[in-house]
């Protein structure tokens, strides 16, 4: 057994002044690397990571322009509701009397009527109630005319 052992040491003793060896690394003395090749992969690496935040923050500029032009949308259409008062109307005269009646005539009900002089077609609108909202003075239209008015309707006044 001992000359087996022997002879194995001597083998690789031999082996590893082996230029084969040596450059597969098997016995320790590993190739040193290339200062050069090793620089250009840490600027290979260096350019990868800035285009990558490049392009990071260029979705989140994208991002914060959607949300930009959805809050800019969204304040329109709120700016666009507040210029308009929406009114339920209970009826237009021609004659200023008449709608005077029929506005005096609501407030004893109970209702904040005002009249609304149309200057398109000389028309006098008794309004009966003022909202801000389309949806609520739809919702209110709806039972003036299944309570008090029949022919009640909504204006929009600009």
């Amino acid at each position: 057994m001992r000359p087996i052992v022997a002879f194995l040491v001597i083998i690789l003793l031999s082996f590893s002044s082996c230029k084969f060896i040596r450059e597969k690394g098997w016995f320790g003395t590993k190739k040193k690397a290339d200062p050069v090749a090793v620089w250009q992969a840490q600027q290979d690496s260096i350019r990868v990571a800035d285009s990558i935040r490049a392009e990071i923050e260029l979705m989140r500029q994208f991002e914060q322009a959607r949300l930009d032009s959805i809050m800019v949308a969204e304040q329109s259409r709120l700016d666009f509701e507040a210029r308009f008062r929406y009114h339920i109307i209970v009826g237009s005269f021609l004659t200023r009397e008449y709608a005077e009646d029929y506005k005096n005539m609501y407030r004893s009900m109970g209702y904040d009527a005002n009249i609304i002089p149309d200057s398109q077609n000389r028309f006098n609108l008794v309004s009966a109630e003022v909202h801000e909202t389309l949806q609520k003075a739809h919702s209110r239209l709806v039972r003036y005319q299944d309570t008090v008015e029949f022919e009640s309707w909504v204006y929009i006044d600009f």
